[in-house]
Parts: C-alpha cells; structure tokens; sequence
C-alpha cells in the first residue's frame, strides 16, 4: 500500500469499510469544521482539510457553486446522491 494511502486505497485493501466512509461523510455534514478523524485501523484523515482541498465538496458545503466541472476527482458519478 502506499505511504499515503487514500481513502480508496484503504477502502480496496479493505483496512476500511463503507461504513465508516459513510459515517465520515455524516460527521462532516453535520460538523464541517471537525478535525481529525479517526478510522478502524489507526488512520486519520483530517476531514475539514479533505472538503477545503477538493472544490466541489467545498463548494457544495459552503453553498456555492457545485457544479458538475467541479466534481472532477469524485468517487461517485452523482454528486447529489442517488435518487
């Protein structure tokens, strides 16, 4: 795995699951200034600075303008989840 693994690639090195992908994203939606973030495994991810660094995510956060062009490098082709 590599020394700074994503979240991607613990996810299919199965270190992480869904789950707490799940519950990172539920806890930054409802806290967007948390910190760090604590996985299974002992991996942290400073989730405020994940959502400041990709554009559409902050955008979408902060109320401004999430567009599509903005979602480049999302893990999921629908940005606003599924219907």
């Amino acid at each position: 795995m590599a020394e700074k693994p994503t979240i991607g690639d613990l996810l299919e090195a199965e270190a992480i699951t869904s789950d707490e992908i799940e519950a990172a994203v539920d806890t930054v939606l409802t806290k967007p200034e948390v910190g760090l973030y604590s996985f299974g495994g002992g991996y942290l991810l400073d989730l405020a600075a994940a959502v400041r660094a990709h554009p559409f995510s902050h955008a979408a956060l902060s109320g401004g303008d999430a567009t599509p062009s903005k979602a480049q490098g999302c893990s999921h082709s629908d940005p606003a989840g599924p219907a």
